[in-house]
């Protein structure tokens, strides 16, 4: 059987499309004279953090403890300690964006804490990465049917597709990275960035036999 002409087309699709989710580090510190007296104050305003994202708690999708560190501060010579550092990180991703400006400030009212963020992204697996993925599919059909329309002949068979990048990918933008401690501030108004969707895909397709010019 005589095997049909292979034409290969590459289609690709962008989309800016509102975040899913604002991701927000909180960490506190705590100084002391003793490792238990640092442990004892850490636990205490994890407590104090932990009241405040309750309040919270339809806009928080998830909250995790993002690392405790302790340290000595030794004298400058010998091994004699003269005090102890502590901090005690958590990780909270915020999917309500109209209450992630007063929850950044109540965090950051808290004693010896500080807020950083938001970092707005997709949520993984998103929706938007597949709508995506799908038109940069019929982009590369469409093209794939220009290629063989132009030698008079059309698109047959689906062969194969394949991603050229990481498909439905989501680019990362800088977005608004604030970092505050105990303020006075009253409100605080945050404009959540677009993010970039892309995807790249390639498709190989069989044409019907093609009618050249003068053949």
């Amino acid at each position: 059987m005589e095997r049909l002409p292979i034409v290969v087309a590459t289609g690709e699709a962008v989309r800016e499309v509102p975040p899913e989710q604002a991701v927000v580090s909180v960490r506190s510190e705590s100084k002391g004279r003793s490792r238990e007296s640092v442990l004892e104050r850490l636990t205490q305003r994890s407590a104090a953090i932990a009241a405040v994202l309750d309040q919270f708690a339809a806009a928080v999708e998830r909250r995790e403890s993002a690392g405790l560190h302790i340290r000595p501060q030794l004298k400058r010579r010998g091994e004699e300690v003269l005090a102890y550092h502590g901090s005690i990180a958590t990780e909270v991703i915020v999917t309500d964006f109209t209450v992630l400006g007063d929850l950044m400030l109540k965090l950051g009212a808290e004693e010896l804490t500080t807020v950083s963020g938001p970092w707005w992204r997709m949520r993984p697996g998103s929706r938007a990465g597949a709508d995506v993925r799908q038109a940069a599919v019929t982009d590369a059909l469409e093209k794939a049917g220009e290629y063989a329309a132009a030698v008079g002949a059309r698109v047959d068979r689906l062969v194969e597709i394949s991603d050229v990048l990481s498909g439905g990918g989501f680019g990362v933008g800088g977005g608004m990275m604030r970092s505050m401690a105990a303020q006075d501030s009253q409100s605080l108004e945050l404009e959540p960035e677009l993010q970039t969707v892309q995807a790249t895909v390639k498709v190989t397709v069989t044409i019907s036999e093609p009618t050249l010019p003068g053949a």
